[in-house]
């Protein structure tokens, strides 16, 4: 008889008598659960390392602990092997909405630039990197091997991605988050926390700054006042095409790792209309850097 994710959590040593347990809503690599236990109150991930994604869950603690000592993110109490315990926040995860008011902006921005300046200095193990033109390649070959029915697209987007890094250098290298959603963002009223490290590793910071405004939906307005926020000068027509070039990388990525989950995960979510909707705004973003 298979374990449910309820027995599993049960099953670990750390609790001190009776646990009450109750699944959060969202998480599309992993399952969460909030659980109560003598007072105290926890997050339980529960989710194995998943190949096709690069995600690996070693590197999910190694980064989640890094984050937790430049303070950035809340403590890991346990972890094993597909599960992973952190204490718990109490704070309403932010939304695009939210990102998107200046004052709201401002602080994020700042909380971005810590996590490329300090939790490097933290993270201990071998170095991971997400270089997104890698994943974009891997993507393509596994959409391939896999029959997807995007099949017809893959040669176009290896060529953008080819015109993409090449437009997007020369790149500075630091610790990125690498998936700024608005929901990894959480406000307990007093600060700002950055949550789940899934895909954590060394970047260029033009990556989370591109994906921070694409997810969100920031305007060219909104782009600019966080680049000018986030590097503290002008924005150099330079510095803009680099960093319009890592956007569209950004949301090439997005729509190629909805596509390889269309075919390979098990979690219940609407993948095809997350494509759809992706794939849509990479051409759009694509169009206009090739037209700016």
């Amino acid at each position: 008889m298979t374990a449910t994710p309820e027995d599993r959590i049960h099953s670990l040593a750390i609790w001190h008598g009776p646990i009450e347990i109750a699944p959060l809503v969202g998480g599309i690599t992993n399952r969460n659960y909030l659980v109560d236990n003598a007072g105290r109150r926890f997050v339980v991930r529960l989710g194995s390392d998943i190949p096709v994604h690069h995600i690996s869950r070693t590197n999910e603690v190694a980064a989640s602990r890094a984050a937790h000592a430049a303070g950035l993110s809340p403590a890991v109490i346990h972890h094993e092997p597909g599960i992973l315990v952190l204490d718990y926040i109490d704070a309403k995860p932010l939304s695009a909405e939210d990102i998107r008011r200046p004052t709201v902006m401002a602080r994020v921005v700042s909380l971005v630039r810590s996590c490329h300046r300090d939790v490097a200095r933290h993270f201990r193990g071998p170095a991971a990197i997400f270089w997104v033109f890698h994943v974009v390649r891997d993507y393509a070959a596994l959409l391939e091997a896999g029959g997807s029915r995007h099949k017809p697209l893959l040669s176009s987007f290896l060529e953008i991605a080819e015109r993409l890094e090449r437009a997007a250098g020369p790149f500075q290298i630091a610790f990125g988050h690498n998936d700024l959603l608005a929901a990894n963002f959480l406000d307990d009223g007093k600060r700002l926390w950055l949550i789940d490290w899934d895909y954590a590793g060394f970047n260029t910071p033009l990556f989370d700054l591109g994906g921070l405004a694409s997810n969100n939906e920031f305007s060219e307005a909104q782009e600019e006042a966080m680049l000018e926020a986030y590097f503290e000068a002008p924005v150099s027509d330079d510095l803009r095409r680099r960093y319009q070039a890592m956007k569209c990388a950004s949301l090439l990525r997005e729509t190629m790792w909805s596509m390889v989950s269309e075919i390979h995960s098990d979690i219940e979510f609407d993948y095809s209309s997350y494509t759809a909707e992706n794939l849509r705004r990479f051409e759009s973003a694509w169009q206009s850097f090739r037209n700016s």
